[in-house]
């Protein structure tokens, strides 16, 4: 009824107007069009409200049931960004109510109104069968994205292939920082390393083929400027506001920036401390045992599957020596007058508790015992003893090994360390007979003579017919015999049976750290991996250099305890772990390295570890200073980075802050460079560089009032800095976390 009626009160009110029309003086003829175009117009305009108010009438009720859906996946949506981190957003966990109207909302103009609540929330409101959501949510389920240095190495590496086709192996081609920063930002030598492939492939020489792939890059909108420098280097500069995308980049990774899956899960094997059982740990195993935790915790953040793993060398000459030092302070502790420490046996006092024990608990029972029986009690409870003390000095660098794997249990199959928090899997007696039988079975075992070595040292060498390991087949200078002329295992026989056994733990990549004493040993355990393996698990033995113990330029006298040498416990306990571990790690490996017990306390940036800890402090305390001007600021660093994540980070201009922009964006590739290399010193120069920029800006925001970090009349100025502040903030607690060192709040 209400649809007949409108068309007369229509018609009523156009002849009115046709009427005030004629009464102003339009002509006929105008007034002729007029009416047709109204009415057409009235037509069009009763069926549209006709239509529209038939639609309303039916969906009303849908209608309603929607918007309630529509809030519950707005509160669902705002869940899976908080959860984000853990994983995908699943489709299938919608809630009743976005399930139950089966159809459509027919609604355009409501919906209209709700489309920043539908672009909010689009991938869990879109429809089952639409593949659209899965843009928006496979980042998150991949895991870690690319960083910068990664996406523009894809980008040269397609320039690469569309000039020279497939099948070309582009896995040599690298983008890296240039040595010489005004060279621009970033290098590439894909012109050099396929110079074989451009002149066969495109019958080209390298610095034309650099020129293509120049051009290439100059159409990518981060590139400013690609130029090709010598025979076919090519340097590349970066628009500024690509920088101040990898600060949000790491606003958004937080903790989890650098992270990366380059290892793809695959298991790899660290070995490291695996000091003899002999006596205490020194300033030497130190070193290893740092360098070796740190390596694992790199390669750990890169998404390998790594295992820490520490070897008790519990069997051999050396603790038959300990046997016989236990047990003459077991006399000692009976009472008996023993004089001087006879020459070849242990001479540190840590032995006389050992000994104490045991006579507490057998009195003078041991000494009516058969000389075999005895030793071998009081090896074990001195093994057992030490090794406890080890592993409480290593608590003290923050250093657990996951498994600890005894020498003894590959040769009579028992296990002989109770305190193994993983214990080895249990095995049949004499794994090295069987080891030793397997290499035989290919060929690899023989019985010959060895002809005297050629540097005239015949210290070692035998002239017999002994059981040879062929190790010249794999790389070695000379064959390596396998048994002792008295039938025992050499020690090369136990470590082939020792690394078989990581290979049969399923690992694909082994690791060793040992001390640069043992360097003529790093040949032959190679060959060993490469014939037990078929060259299919790679062996990478990081030998670890000496440590000169010293205070202000003075050798540190000798440790009473120990006998010979200052222990690591005596070292942590004077300087704390902090300033060991990163002092430790600020050397290469295979670099000497002179250990200051009074330079590295010092507050000053001569010490590295204070001036980087320094830099994560005096972050936290802008941030502190900022809430005084800026109560809007979160004191929780979570709520913080949200916040900081709304800056507008354009106006960060000024070179020194460009530079540290440049600085936090190469962390993620300093991290991938530093495990591939298997060198963990790289992220302590890194973060000592990053370290040195930030307080170098504070210092000139002292001189130039409108580049601190606090503007009180510029809170967009402010707010970018801070945002700065906070990614300089999370990369060093990143490296320090690495590192196993302490990222403190605040530093008196």
């Amino acid at each position: 009824m209400a649809a007949a009626t409108r068309p007369t009160r229509k018609s009523k009110r156009t002849t009115k107007s046709r009427r005030k029309a004629v009464a102003k003086g339009k002509s006929k003829t105008k007034k002729t069009k007029t009416k047709k175009t109204r009415k057409a117009a009235a037509k069009s305009a009763r069926r549209s409200k006709v239509r529209t108010k038939v639609r309303a009438k039916k969906a009303a009720p849908k209608r309603k049931t929607k918007r309630k859906a529509t809030k519950r996946k707005v509160k669902t949506a705002r869940k899976t960004a908080a959860k984000s981190a853990r994983g995908p957003t699943v489709k299938a966990k919608k809630s009743r109510a976005t399930k139950k109207p089966k159809a459509a909302p027919k609604p355009a103009a409501k919906l209209k109104t709700t489309t920043k609540t539908v672009t909010k929330t689009v991938a869990k409101a879109a429809s089952k069968s639409a593949p659209k959501p899965a843009p928006v949510t496979a980042p998150q389920a991949e895991g870690p994205q690319p960083h910068l240095f990664a996406t523009i190495l894809v980008k040269v590496r397609e320039a690469c292939a569309a000039v020279l086709g497939p099948g070309v192996d582009l896995s040599r081609v690298l983008v890296e920082p240039p040595r010489d920063p005004s060279h621009g930002d970033m290098a590439t030598n894909a012109a050099m390393v396929l110079a074989k492939d451009i002149a066969t492939g495109a019958g080209l020489k390298p610095r034309e083929f650099a020129e293509k792939i120049a051009a290439s890059l100059r159409a990518d909108a981060r590139v400013e400027k690609a130029d090709v420098a010598g025979p076919g280097f090519i340097n590349l500069t970066l628009r500024n506001d690509v920088w101040s995308g990898a600060l949000q980049v790491a606003l958004d990774q937080g903790k989890d920036y650098g992270r990366s899956d380059v290892g793809a899960g695959e298991k790899v094997n660290v070995e490291y401390v695996s000091a003899n059982p002999t006596g205490p740990m020194h300033v030497g195993h130190c070193r290893g045992a740092v360098f070796g935790d740190a390596l694992a915790s790199l390669l750990a953040f890169v998404g390998y599957d790594v295992t820490r793993e520490y070897y008790i060398n519990d069997a051999g000459a050396q603790v038959e020596v300990l046997a016989r030092s236990a047990y003459l302070r077991y006399r000692e502790a009976l009472g008996e007058p023993i004089g001087e420490i006879p020459e070849g046996l242990y001479p540190g006092e840590y032995l006389k508790e050992v000994g104490g024990e045991l006579a507490a608990d057998y009195g003078p029972e041991l000494t009516t015992m058969p000389e075999d029986e005895r030793l071998k009690i009081a090896r074990e409870r001195a093994i057992n003893i030490i090794m406890a003390d080890i592993r409480n000095d290593l608590m003290r660098l923050n250093v657990i090994p996951d498994v600890f794997y005894s020498e003894r249990t590959l040769i009579d199959g028992e296990e002989h360390d109770p305190f193994s928090p993983h214990p080895p899997p249990e095995r049949e007696a004499d794994v090295v007979a069987e080891t030793i039988m397997d290499l035989r079975g290919k060929g690899l075992i023989y019985e010959g003579r060895l002809p005297p070595p050629k540097s005239g040292n015949l210290e070692d060498w035998e002239d017999r017919e002994q059981t040879l390991f062929r190790s010249t087949q794999f790389g070695d200078d000379v064959d390596r015999p396998l048994l002792k002329s008295d039938s025992s295992y050499t020690y090369f026989a136990t470590d082939i049976a020792y690394h078989k056994a990581k290979l049969d733990r399923g690992f694909k990549h082994l690791i060793d750290v040992w001390g640069a004493d043992h360097g003529g040993y790093v040949k032959r355990m190679t060959a060993a991996v490469k014939a037990l393996s078929g060259g299919k698990v790679d062996l990478d033995v990081k030998l670890v250099q000496l440590v000169r113990l010293l205070r202000n330029g003075e050798p540190v006298k000798m440790s009473k305890r120990a006998g010979e040498f200052v222990t690591l416990r005596e070292v942590v306990e004077e300087v704390g772990r902090d300033a060991v571990r990163f002092d430790m790690l600020y050397r290469k490996n295979d670099a000497a390295l002179d250990f200051d017990l009074a330079k590295v306390i010092e507050a000053s940036r001569d010490n590295p570890v204070f001036y980087v800890q320094y830099g994560h402090a005096r972050g936290q305390s802008i941030f502190r200073n900022a809430r005084a001007d800026m109560p809007d600021l979160p004191a929780e660093q979570g709520a913080r980075v949200e916040w900081l994540k709304g800056a507008s980070l354009s106006v960060l201009d000024d070179p020194g802050e460009l530079s540290l922009l440049r600085k936090i964006a190469l962390y993620p590739r300093a991290v991938e460079a530093a495990a591939a290399a298997h060198e963990p010193h790289r992220i302590a120069f890194y973060l000592y560089e990053l370290a040195s920029e930030f307080h170098a800006q504070w210092t000139r925001g002292k001189d130039l009032p409108h580049l601190r970090f606090i503007i009180q009349d510029n809170p967009q100025m402010t707010r970018a800095r801070l945002a700065l502040v906070q990614g300089i903030v999370i990369v060093l607690a990143s490296g320090l976390a690495l590192l196993g060192v302490e990222a403190p709040e605040e530093m008196r």
